[in-house]
């Protein structure tokens, strides 16, 4: 046993340093000194201690249940539905959550809840469409040069539409590199006497000039090959557009004209499958019509039931995937007259 005086506890220091004083700290001498007199050295703290500065207090424990991924809410009503005095709805997405609620697109948000993500371009589109099948309809029986005017209209929009309708706007350079493709066509059937071949060497050059200007591209490689997929398919569209210019003039405007009547015809409130064959009768009906004005005569029935059948289809593509006002008035419009310009021609050849 010793004479020495029980010392307080100080802890295990392994550096052998003991802490400094602190701003506003009284200074203190021999650090051993208040262990041989701890009565008489009392350290006298004055400002707050490192702990009281950077830790708050903590609550209860969070649970498994507040962290975990809560669902996308269900679509809201409109306002118009909403009972007077009703607090306003929510943005359509679950409340956030430590974990995180990603953000989804309309598109999936669709599937999502088995909703289609399908919507139907509508009846101003569809008008449109058919203004600008009259137009076509009417410059063809005009002449060459004058079914020029409304064809350049076409491709334009044909271009900006299909890059829209993929998501990718802006895209000045794809665009207007499927417009100039469109562009080259036509002068090249105008030098050649509208062959066709025009169409087809015309594509295979801009098909090369695509590869090429992607590859030079310092993006994702994803993203390169989703750009040159998309610039290829513009650019060909619009392209395959000129076939009205190859066509014969009389099979042009029976088409254009069973077109303008088939998209009318579809936009009409009906079931789909109701709406597709009354489509497709209107097509065939406005056709032999029209062919009865022309040179064409009763085939043009045929003409018009063709060109309208592969304008439903492209009015179907204009309205995948949960598409923007902006792309039905694009490519809702445009798509229909393009993706008809093949069978006029290849009909209109069989009949002239």
């Amino acid at each position: 046993m010793t004479d020495q005086p029980n010392q307080p506890y100080e802890g295990y220091d392994p550096y052998g340093q003991r802490p400094q004083a602190w701003p506003g700290q009284q200074p203190y001498g021999d650090p051993y000194a208040a262990q041989q007199y701890p009565q008489q050295h009392t350290q006298q703290w004055q400002g707050q201690t490192w702990e009281t500065q950077t830790h708050q207090p903590v609550s209860a424990p969070v649970t498994a249940a507040e962290t975990a991924y809560l669902p996308p809410q269900a679509y809201a009503a409109p306002a118009a539905d909403q009972p007077a005095g009703a607090p306003a709805p929510a943005s359509g997405y679950g409340p956030a959550t430590l974990a995180g609620n990603a953000r989804v697109t309309d598109a999936q948000r669709a599937r999502a809840e088995g909703r289609s993500p399908i919507i139907e371009p509508g009846m101003q589109p569809a008008a449109l469409t058919a203004l600008l099948g009259l137009l076509l309809a009417g410059a063809a029986a005009v002449g060459t040069y004058a079914l020029l005017v409304p064809l350049v209209v076409l491709q334009a929009v044909t271009a900006a539409g299909w890059f829209r309708l993929n998501g990718m706007w802006p895209a000045r350079q794809g665009i207007a590199l499927g417009f100039a493709g469109a562009l080259a066509a036509d002068a090249a059937l105008l030098v050649s006497d509208r062959s066709p071949s025009a169409i087809l060497g015309t594509l295979g050059v801009w098909v090369l000039l695509a590869l090429v200007l992607q590859l030079r591209s310092h993006a994702d490689p994803d993203e390169r090959m989703y750009g040159l997929m998309a610039t290829v398919a513009a650019s060909a569209l619009a392209i395959v557009a000129g076939g009205y210019l190859a066509a014969d003039a009389d099979a042009v405007t029976v088409g254009a004209v069973g077109v303008a009547v088939a998209i009318l015809a579809r936009a009409l409130p009906l079931p789909t499958p109701a709406s597709v064959v009354v489509a497709l009768l209107a097509g065939a009906g406005a056709g032999y019509a029209a062919g009865a004005l022309t040179d064409v005569g009763t085939p043009g029935a045929f003409v018009g039931a063709g060109a309208a059948a592969c304008a439903l289809i492209g009015h179907r593509v204009a309205g995948y995937d949960y598409p923007s006002r902006f792309v039905h008035f694009t490519a809702g419009v445009a798509l229909p007259l393009a993706a008809a310009a093949p069978v006029v021609y290849v009909l209109g050849r069989a009949w002239a």
